[in-house]
C-alpha cells in the first residue's frame, strides 16, 4: 500500500527535494497534504501536479489567490498557521514531513504526534524549543519521530540493531561552513551573499546562515540531546569539511560506527519516508577514489560563539534553549535584511538570553510566552 505523506513546507528546499523522492517512488508514496507559508505560485503548481487532498497557505492574504487557482481541482484549501497545525493531524495521513522553518514547526508536530502520526522531522527548532514535550508525546502515542537532518539521520541509522547497547557519546560532524578558519575581523565584513554560499549543501536561507555561524550545529546538538536521550557531555562536535561522514556513535566498548555518503539531502529524506525499509535510488554513489582524504578538526568556539552558547543553554535547560532559538531567528532575519552584521548576530542572542526570565520546568504555554518575550527583546537590539 502507498504511504500518504503530508509535507509541511513543501515549497522550501527540503519540501521540494521530498517531492523528488516521491516522484522516484510513485508506487510507494502519495501526496496527501501540501503546505507553504508565502510561495503561493509554487504551491499552486505542486497542487495541480500532485493533486493532494488538502493544501494550506500560512499567509492568509494569499488564500484568495490559492483558492481561485484551484477552483476546478478536487482539493480542500485552507489558510493560516492554525490551519497548518490542524491539517498535520489529518486522519488519512500516514506520515508528516515537517520542513517548516523555526518555531512555526512546533505546534504542527505536536498535533501530528497527538494524532498518533509518525513525523519525519526536518525542523530541528521543534526539539530545541520543546524537546521534552515532543518526545513524551512520541512515546505516549507510539508515533516515532524519524530525523531528517543528515547528522541525526546518521545517528539514527547507526543505532539500528543497537537499541540495547549503551552509548558512550556521539559526534556530530560540521562542514565548517563558508568561513571555516576565518577570524572575527574577517567575519565583521561578511556579506549576505558570502554567508549564503555554502560549500557543500543546498539549503534554505535561514539554515544556511545558521550553518555559516555554527548555530546550526548548536541547534543540532540540542536536538540530538532529546532524540537520543543524551546528556550534554555525551555530545561532541567535529569539523569535517568534506561532509562525507555525517556523524558517529561511540559505544562503551570503544567501537565507533559512522554513516557515510555524498552530501545530498534526498538520502536522509528517502530514508525517513521509507523507514524502516531502505529504498533503492538512482542518486549518485560515493566513490572513495574521489575523496582520497577525509579530514577532521576542532570547531573554533571562540570565533564562532554561537556553538558554545548552544551548549551553555542546553546545560541550563528549562526555557533557555527556546530563548536562544527565538533570539537567533530574529538575529538571522535582521542579518538577511541588512539590519545586523554577521558578528552582531551573536551579540543580539547573548543580550537577549541575559534578559529572559528563566523557567526551570516550562509548560507549552511557557514556551510560547518565552518565544514571544525574547523576540521582542531581540528586536530591540536590531538596527532600525
Amino acid at each position: 500500500m502507498q504511504k500518504n505523506i503530508a509535507i509541511l513546507g513543501s515549497t522550501g528546499s527540503i519540501g521540494t527535494q521530498a517531492l523528488e523522492v516521491i516522484d522516484a517512488h510513485p508506487d510507494l508514496f502519495s501526496v496527501e497534504v501540501l503546505t507553504a507559508n508565502n510561495n503561493v505560485d509554487l504551491l499552486i503548481q505542486q497542487a495541480i501536479k500532485y493533486k493532494p487532498n488538502i493544501v494550506a497557505i500560512g499567509n492568509k492574504n494569499l488564500y484568495p489567490v490559492l483558492k481561485d487557482a484551484l477552483a476546478n481541482e478536487p482539493i480542500k484549501v485552507y489558510s493560516g498557521a492554525e490551519a497548518i497545525s490542524q491539517v498535520a493531524a489529518t486522519g488519512t495521513v500516514d506520515m508528516v514531513l515537517s520542513s517548516l522553518v523555526g518555531f512555526s514547526g512546533l505546534l504542527p508536530t505536536i498535533r501530528a504526534l497527538e494524532a498518533g502520526i509518525p513525523v519525519a522531522l526536518a525542523n530541528k527548532e521543534t526539539l530545541v524549543v520543546a524537546g521534552d514535550i515532543v518526545m513524551e508525546l512520541s512515546r505516549k502515542n507510539n508515533a516515532p519521530v524519524v530525523p531528517v537532518d543528515s547528522e541525526h539521520s546518521a545517528i539514527f541509522q547507526c543505532l539500528q540493531g543497537e537499541q540495547h547497547n549503551a552509548i558512550e557519546k556521539i559526534t556530530l560532524t560540521a562542514s565548517g561552513g563558508p568561513f571555516r578558519g576565518k577570524n572575527v575581523e574577517f567575519l565583521r565584513k561578511v556579506t549576505r551573499c558570502q554567508a549564503l554560499n555554502h560549500p557543500n549543501w543546498k539549503m534554505g536561507d535561514k539554515v544556511t546562515i545558521d550553518s555559516a555561524s555554527l548555530m546550526n550545529k548548536g541547534l543540532e546538538a540540542i536536538e540530538a540531546r532529546w532524540l537520543f536521550d543524551l546528556t550534554p557531555d555525551q555530545i561532541d562536535v567535529v569539523v569535517h569539511p568534506q561532509s562525507i561522514i555525517h556523524s558517529l556513535i561511540h559505544f562503551i566498548d570503544g567501537s565507533v560506527k559512522a554513516q557515510m555518503g555524498l552530501p545530498d539531502m534526498r538520502l536522509p529524506i528517502q530514508y525517513a519516508l521509507g523507514y524502516p525499509t531502505r529504498l533503492k535510488s538512482n542518486l549518485p554513489r560515493f566513490d572513495f577514489s574521489a575523496y582520497p582524504e577525509l579530514t577532521f578538526e576542532k570547531a573554533d568556539i571562540k570565533v564562532f560563539r554561537n556553538l558554545a552558547m548552544a551548549f551553555e543553554v542546553m546545560r541550563l535547560g528549562g526555557n533557555m534553549p527556546c530563548a536562544m532559538n527565538a533570539a537567533n531567528e530574529v538575529a538571522v532575519a535582521a542579518f538577511l535584511n541588512g539590519r545586523s552584521g554577521f558578528v552582531e548576530m551573536s551579540s543580539i542572542i547573548e543580550q537577549s538570553i541575559a534578559k529572559c526570565s528563566f523557567i526551570a520546568k516550562p509548560s507549552f504555554d511557557d514556551y510560547v510566552a518565552t518565544d514571544r518575550e525574547v523576540r521582542a527583546i531581540a528586536s530591540s537590539f536590531v538596527r532600525m
